[in-house]
């Protein structure tokens, strides 16, 4: 099996990658990927630039990885500032590193793209070859980001050391109805979900859900302008250029998921959102101005409700936030695996992971004692799957 690397995923024909990639999480997509190259949300001015690793059987793609040099840690969601810091600190340079990842998103899924009629020694083959170019480069590190369980334990095979976080899923306990889950939350967290829903409904405000099928160019523009507000407003850049909300649009239509408010002829709210085979994803989220509850109503409610109609198993909102646990969301593990090039810095990471897993386990053990279901154990949501 020969081990090779490109800077550009349209050079592997969407066919190939898109085989051993699944349909069932978007964001590994082909068409995802190659709409972040082709629309100026990577390269110099984000610190992105792709090396993305693949094996091949001959003429034939067996396994793959979207990977990324990166010359800072934006847009990566698992923080290693303090290690670059201590790495600088003594003498080394941290930059360049490789990250296998899907840029600006922490979202679980599949890391470790193999044709299922080769098994593990195509994927052992990409994780040694992997190994082998970051030797070979000079590269300081090599991370995998949001991998599934499987993936994170297969590259603890391989010397990698697995480091556990904390997401807040909802998940789908075969509900009829928004009503039905209400039923299942205690009476304190019904009356405030019910309270902030109906100060929506007092706002005279349209709200609309679009798929990408449905989606107009107006759309795209007040979605873009959305997006950006909430950078404007906090720190960050906004990576997402309009071209990239267009071309998934057009390239993944039935994969795009828009909510957006509109008050008389203007878009004043909006969230961007994909969905996958058993999950949907929220992503974006956007406000000319405060509008008491909707942000509630867009980000969660309205698209746990289409979850429920979807038949979707579980809704993923994004990293962070402890104010999703009373609406419904509960804590579960993320994962991302980590190889250092420096033999005493790697022993020094793997004791900080060791002792932040068990704070982290920790916190999420008191986090499930504040569950805002009546019954012990509703709503948990096990290891995130592709």
């Amino acid at each position: 099996m020969r081990f090779t690397a490109v800077d550009r995923l349209d050079a592997v024909p969407a066919s190939d990658w898109n085989r051993i990639a699944g349909t069932g999480n978007p964001f590994v997509r082909h068409e995802f990927l190659v709409a972040l190259e082709r629309n100026d949300c990577l390269g110099d001015r984000f610190g992105w630039w792709p090396r993305h690793l693949l094996v091949y059987d001959g003429d034939r793609l067996v396994a793959g990885a979207p990977a990324y040099l990166k010359a800072n840690n934006y847009g990566e969601f698992v923080f290693d500032h303090a290690w670059s810091e201590a790495y600088t600190r003594a003498g080394l340079p941290y930059y360049p590193k490789l990250v296998v990842a899907v840029p600006y998103t922490p979202v679980t899924g599949p890391r470790l793209l193999v044709d299922p009629q080769a098994g593990r020694a195509a994927s052992g083959r990409l994780i040694e070859g992997a190994l082998d170019l970051v030797g070979r480069s000079g590269i300081s590190s090599l991370h995998w980001l949001f991998p599934d369980d499987a993936t994170a334990t297969a590259l603890e095979g391989h010397g990698f050391v697995r480091r556990l976080g904390c997401q807040f899923h909802w998940r789908n306990a075969g509900y009829r109805d928004f009503d039905d889950f209400l039923d299942s939350l205690t009476a304190k967290r019904r009356k405030e979900i019910r309270r902030e829903r109906r100060e929506v409904q007092r706002q005279a405000l349209e709200i609309e859900v679009l798929s990408g099928h449905e989606a107009s160019p107006a759309h795209w523009a007040a979605i873009h302008e959305l997006y950006r507000s909430t950078f404007d407003r906090k720190w960050g850049i906004p990576t997402l250029s309009r071209g990239f909300f267009e071309e998934i649009g057009a390239t993944l239509p039935a994969e795009v998921l828009l909510v957006l408010a509109r008050q008389g002829e203007q878009y004043v709210a909006g969230t961007f959102n994909l969905v996958g085979r058993r999950r949907l994803y929220g992503r974006h989220w956007g406000s000319r101005a405060f509008f008491p509850g909707l942000h509630f109503e867009l980000c969660y409610y309205r698209l746990i409700e289409q979850c429920i109609e979807r038949g979707l198993e579980v809704f993923e909102a994004g990293a962070q936030g402890e104010h999703k646990v009373a609406r419904g969301f509960l804590p579960v593990p993320t994962y991302s695996a980590h190889w250092i090039q420096h033999p005493g810095f790697r022993s020094a990471v793997a004791d900080f992971v060791g002792r932040e897993r068990r704070a982290v386990e920790e916190y999420m053990a008191a986090v499930l004692e504040h569950s805002p279901y009546r019954t012990p154990g509703e709503g948990t949501v096990e290891s995130p799957r592709a």
